[in-house]
């Protein structure tokens, strides 16, 4: 079975700086896309930033500029590193596994999420 487990999450200030982690397991990590989606209260959730399996990055305008995703496949572990935080970031945040190696296709496999919450 596949699992991903979030990690990073917590209480910031505006203008601060995060970097989620997301472990996975029971399967070859490095042939899948993976991202990383939020959801705040009351909201649909959004992508926030993708990886493909070769590396190649997409974000949401929304955290262009101030988010980075980044993959490590000797560790399993996908990252998003959180610059310049506000209070409009705030939300639970999803590790997620794509279907294929480019995230096009959606994603089939999800953590239970990290909470992140910017003060202001």
């Amino acid at each position: 079975q596949v699992q991903l487990v979030e990690s990073g999450g917590g209480l910031v200030q505006a203008g601060g700086s995060l970097r989620l982690s997301c472990a996975a397991s029971g399967r070859t990590f490095s042939s899948y896309a993976m991202g990383w989606f939020r959801q705040a209260p009351g909201k649909e959730r959004e992508k926030s930033a993708t990886i493909s399996a070769s590396g190649s990055t997409d974000y949401a305008d929304s955290v262009k500029g101030r988010f980075t995703i980044s993959r490590d496949n000797a560790k399993n572990t996908v990252y998003l590193q959180m610059n310049s935080l506000k209070p409009e970031d705030t939300a639970v945040y999803y590790c997620a596994m794509g279907r294929t190696s480019i995230p096009q296709f959606g994603m089939d496999y999800w953590g239970k999420g990290t909470l992140v919450t910017v003060s202001s």
